[in-house]
């Protein structure tokens, strides 16, 4: 339960700031880490028992049925993951403190920080592919919140949005590749699919799944093609940037890698894929971050191509390889955390980032110049830093490779080519920033100053981490590295150590070639930014907004093609297009009837069945006049009510009456505001055309009614029902033990949708103001009397009555006809009684329900009954039942599905008057002095 516990708490504190905003800065501050410290302290725990190489696990079934269980792992990779996030994150919650203006709000940065934090920490501790998918578009989400956190700009909204397009695109080739892969296993449990690598790889599906799975992972991890939404993601504050783009969100690409290595790693197809899209990521991000002149841009395309030297790791498919990754991973949070926010300080201090502007600051800013040039030469590689070591061992793993044959020497050369340009635009963020001459005067802010101690504390840790990690590798870093290792390659883990001095070597001397020919291509600077300004340069974000508008535009045409406005022409198009696909499907079906003989035909049948249709013409023919198409149309519903009691569906019956009694109820009161009648608007042609689709469609349902009730209907679903609806649960009404246990999930998402649909007619129809005539269409005024004495008196009576028939059939619902759904239903008719017959104030003086809030505890109920089932260990919404026996009464049963079943009486009630209700209010506010328009019923007004 612990293991929850550290992710469920950053979710729990992610309120308080939002609460303790109102307190001061400080209280917000420690509110905000409150949460995310205790995660950490429950997480370091663990680490003596996962350096010795235990695993821990939390098993909780979530939806079985498909393969989605809420199953977390802690292992020594998801251990490294998970500190990161947890110490990086508290280091930029202290940060973000003093970096945030009094303007802007800081609590809702926390609360969106902690939100994000719980989801990347569910990702690295997921032990069910699916759930891992979840968390996954969890922190797309919530990372196109922190983009767009200062929402008044252009730049944080476009930016946000392609981060969205991009990443969630991404996350939805995850969901397909990993629903692929949990059938390929059977299985969706992390343990089952990293231990089936033979069977996964010899599946004729390997290589589509291979490559769903790596575009959600180089989507997320910004590789190329895919990386041009990081750069453009630097809109979002400098906390943001440095804890999601930095250390958090753009792992989480590289952590699936990791997590899927011992799967899907191997193969010549993994290799091709995995080595040449880092390979090309790594050199085009260090090539373009030379030539960015904002900071944070500079920083980005460093962080796309250290992304893209660990991706290229991890496809080499080799063990030291994968250690080498794991260690850069490490490394590289520190030293880029640390940078962003050495950028996001000189952002604040000088009131600019562009490198063109600000140079000369280490004389004002001594603190910040110094830390973030020990994090800039980690980034380079210099040696006693901590980027030294692992990109020394990226080093030594490309002189290994020899999948290319002769060719092979192209993997050192380029890794070579993108230290040069590491060192270069590292040693331009030192030089042009804090050195080379002194700053302008008309900077925004000038002289520009050391910021608050505590804004300067989290850079300077994550500073001197470098310098630790890179003195004293094998006492700080090599346990955690090792049972990550072990975590991802098992058993089989290679011999390798950690220290600053192998020898004189090959790796050795490609570090001092970037190192040197770093330096020399910054100072042969000038020939190439003239290079680059002449060259063929495309700005992303101008790309994807122009691709976005190129797909509206064309959607909006496709759109035009088919849906021109008219709700005639619409209906045309989805009949035809129905029935074209059925007569393809049902062509080749030789013979219609089945071997099961038809009913006979009996003369009670005939006669409803005559009602129904002659009703249902009537309804088509006198369309014009509205209320007498109806009344027509309340027949047709009747007949069809006595066609379930004729079948044997009760429930059916029950419920149809019920529907229909509120539909034609709903529908009065609409009429009341249209007008009277409508002119014959249909052409011939256009009559014609409806009466061949009406035609069609009937014939096609009968037809198909026909094939399907003379053939043998036998799915096995229907006898389980009927087998385990007492056994299992508890009532002999097996179509409301379907709906409030075997299928209560389904009906539970049925009256959330029927709440959210009140809720929606009400938000309608609030403060709209209509205005009707006086008058029918005879002429004749409106009676003064609304509310006849006689209807208000009986319909006073048999309001009791109702709500007593309504409690009866709410009982009997788990073993006899009836139910929540049916006895809400009447009582909502029966209180749209009083409404119509005593009007709205009179009913409100003695029920002043908000039936708004009724509809919400109604679903609430459902929801706690549900979760119930959690303390005992039982999915949700699992129902259990008991008997008791009563002196005298004898006895009773008692079923927790009576409990669901409130949850659905009390928002049916409350959804079906909040709709009813607002209609008759609306009724009720129009003006009775409104002049009688003599044109209301003109075509026009129509």
């Amino acid at each position: 339960m612990e293991i929850l516990l550290i992710i469920a708490l950053p979710l729990l504190g992610a309120g308080l700031p939002l609460l303790t905003e109102r307190f001061g800065r400080n209280i917000c501050a420690i509110s905000a880490a409150l949460g995310p410290a205790l995660s950490l302290i429950l997480i370091l725990q663990y680490i003596p028992a996962l350096l010795q190489h235990q695993m821990f696990f939390l098993h909780q079934p979530w939806v079985p049925q498909l393969g989605l269980d809420f199953s977390l792992r802690l292992d020594g990779l998801g251990m490294i993951f998970a500190l990161m996030i947890l110490v990086i994150g508290l280091l930029v919650i202290l940060y973000a403190r003093y970096y945030i203006s009094n303007k802007d709000s800081l609590g809702r940065l926390y609360a969106l920080l902690q939100l994000f934090m719980m989801a990347m920490l569910g990702i690295v501790l997921a032990d069910n592919l699916l759930l891992l998918v979840v968390f996954w578009e969890l922190t797309s989400l919530m990372s196109f919140l922190l983009i767009g956190y200062w929402s008044h700009s252009t730049e944080a909204r476009k930016g946000a949005r392609m981060a969205l397009a991009i990443t969630g695109a991404g996350g939805l080739s995850l969901l397909a590749g990993a629903l692929i892969l949990g059938q390929i296993v059977g299985s969706y449990n992390l343990d089952m699919i990293l231990n089936s690598s033979a069977l996964i790889q010899s599946h004729g599906l390997y290589p589509v799944v291979l490559i769903l799975i790596l575009i959600g992972a180089f989507t997320k991890s910004a590789q190329f093609p895919f990386y041009f939404w990081l750069p453009h993601a630097m809109a979002a504050p400098t906390p943001a940037s440095a804890y999601l783009h930095s250390a958090t969100m753009v792992k989480a690409g590289v952590f699936l890698l990791a997590r899927l290595y011992p799967a899907l790693s191997g193969s010549d197809l993994w290799f091709y894929l995995v080595t040449f899209t880092g390979l090309t990521t790594l050199v085009f991000g260090a090539y373009n971050a030379l030539f960015k002149h904002d900071l944070k841009g500079l920083l980005a395309y460093s962080t796309i191509s250290h992304l893209g030297l660990i991706t290229m790791l991890f496809g080499f498919s080799s063990d030291l390889a994968t250690i080498a990754a794991l260690f850069h991973i490490i490394n590289h949070a520190t030293f880029k955390a640390s940078l962003f926010m050495a950028a996001g300080i000189i952002d604040h201090e000088t009131g600019t980032r562009d490198m063109r502007r600000i140079f000369g600051l280490a004389r004002f800013m001594p603190v910040t110049a110094t830390v973030a040039m020990v994090s800039a030469s980690a980034m380079a590689g210099v040696p006693l830093l901590n980027g030294f070591l692992s990109k020394e061992m990226f080093f030594s793993e490309t002189l290994k490779l020899d999948q290319l044959g002769n060719f092979s020497y192209i993997f050192p050369l380029l890794a070579t080519f993108a230290g040069i340009f590491a060192v270069a635009y590292s040693y331009r963020f030192i030089h042009d920033v804090f050195f080379n001459g002194e700053p302008n005067k008309d900077l925004p802010i000038y002289p520009p100053h050391e910021a608050p101690l505590y804004m300067i504390l989290p850079m300077a840790v994550l500073g001197l981490l470098c310098l630790a990690l890179g003195t004293m590798p094998n006492l700080l870093v090599s346990p955690l590295l090792h049972a990550a290792a072990y975590a991802v390659l098992g058993t089989d883990i290679p011999r390798y150590h950690l220290a600053i001095w192998h020898g004189f070597n090959l790796p050795l001397l490609m570090s001092f070639v970037a190192l040197g020919g770093g330096l020399l291509l910054y100072y042969q600077r000038k020939g190439l930014f003239a290079f680059y300004e002449r060259g063929y340069r495309v700005d992303q974000k101008v790309v994807f907004e122009k691709r976005i508008q190129r797909l509206v535009r064309l959607a909006q045409r496709c759109t035009d093609a088919v849906e021109n406005g008219s709700l005639q022409r619409s209906v045309a198009v989805i009949i035809t297009a129905t029935l074209v696909m059925a007569a393809i499907e049902f062509w080749p079906l030789g013979n219609i009837l089945g071997e099961i003989p038809l009913t006979p035909i009996d003369g009670i049948s005939v006669i409803m069945a005559s009602i129904m249709i002659v009703a249902a013409v009537v309804t088509v023919s006198s369309h014009h006049n509205r209320y007498a198409a109806l009344l027509a149309l309340s027949a047709v519903g009747l007949v069809v009510s006595l066609a379930f009691v004729r079948f044997s569906a009760p429930d059916l019956a029950l419920t149809q009456i019920s529907v229909e009694v509120v539909t034609i109820i709903l529908l009065m009161l609409a009429l009341f505001f249209l007008p009277q009648l409508t002119p014959y608007e249909s052409s011939w042609r256009r009559a014609i055309r409806d009466m061949v689709l009406a035609g069609g469609a009937g014939i096609a349902v009968g037809l198909f009614t026909l094939a399907i009730l003379t053939r043998p209907y036998d799915t096995g679903l229907a006898d389980f029902f009927i087998a385990n609806s007492v056994s299992g649960g508890g009532g002999t009404n097996v179509v409301n033990v379907i709906l409030v246990d075997f299928r209560g999930f389904d009906t539970f998402g049925e009256i959330t949708v029927l709440a959210i649909a009140g809720l929606g007619v009400f938000l309608v129809l609030q403060g709209l103001e209509l205005s009707v005539p006086r008058t029918d269409r005879h002429g004749r005024q409106w009676t003064r009397d609304p509310y006849p004495i006689i209807i208000t008196v009986l319909s006073r009576m048999f309001f009791p009555l109702a709500l007593m028939v309504s409690v009866f059939i709410f009982l009997r619902g788990h073993n006899q006809p009836g139910g929540g759904f049916i006895a809400g239903l009447i009582t909502a008719i029966a209180l749209i009684l009083q409404y119509i017959c005593s009007g709205t104030d009179w009913v409100r003086q003695r029920l002043p329900v908000d039936y708004g809030r009724m509809s919400v505890v109604g679903i609430l109920v459902a929801v706690f009954t549900g979760m119930g089932s959690w303390l005992f260990g039982y999915p949700f919404l699992t129902t259990t039942f008991t008997h008791l026996h009563l002196p005298l009464v004898g006895d009773i049963e008692l079923a927790s599905a009576m409990v669901f079943d409130i949850g659905v009486y009390v928002t049916v009630v409350g959804a079906t008057l909040l709709m009813l209700s607002q209609l008759g209010n609306l009724a009720q506010t129009i003006d009775p002095q409104a002049e009688t328009d003599p044109d209301f019923t003109s075509e026009e007004s129509r």
